[in-house]
């Protein structure tokens, strides 16, 4: 029933955060469909190091940190790269027992979705300005796959959210 509400309510809320801090907001028009991100005016590391500590106060632990920045930039050459596009780039993986746990037992296929993926970046053209965000999972299934699902999407929001002092 509110499935058509959602994407208007994120961005108003989204909107109604980002004033009320005083940061930088994503607009929908630069995120593709689907991916959540919230936008801060501060150094890079910085904003790397709260995002680290916002899944680690979540209680859980990075498996994985892909240096997303470093291999384009490595690679650029090789592969024809015409232009610098991030100025840092990297995603940081992460399962939570207890959330994996209720989305898999609800339906077995939600494996696709594990691990949890953050992304954190700051761009060439926009410097001194950090985005953080995730890919929203799907909320499908039976109900109680949605409400599970429903529940690492409210998490990986509040980890993009406390990283981005939102």
């Amino acid at each position: 029933m509110f499935d058509n509400f959602r994407k208007p309510l994120q961005i108003a809320i989204a909107f109604a955060g980002i004033a009320a801090c005083g940061t930088l907001g994503v607009s929908a028009q630069t995120m593709p469909e689907g991916v959540t991100a919230y936008q801060v005016s501060a150094a890079f590391d910085d904003v790397r190091f709260d995002l680290e500590n916002a899944i680690v106060n979540h209680g859980l632990v990075i498996d994985y940190v892909s240096h997303i920045g470093d291999m384009l930039d490595r690679t650029s050459e090789d592969v024809g790269g015409k232009k610098q596009i991030f100025v840092n780039a990297q995603t940081m993986l992460f399962c939570s027992a207890n959330l994996s746990r209720k989305v898999m037992e609800a339906d077995a296929a939600n494996i696709a979705y594990c691990p949890y993926s953050v992304f954190v970046f700051e761009t060439p053209d926009q410097p001194g300005s950090v985005t953080v965000g995730y890919r929203h999972l799907d909320e499908t299934g039976s109900e109680a796959s949605k409400a599970a699902i429903g529940e690492v999407n409210a998490l990986l929001d509040a980890i993009a959210k406390e990283a981005t002092g939102q």
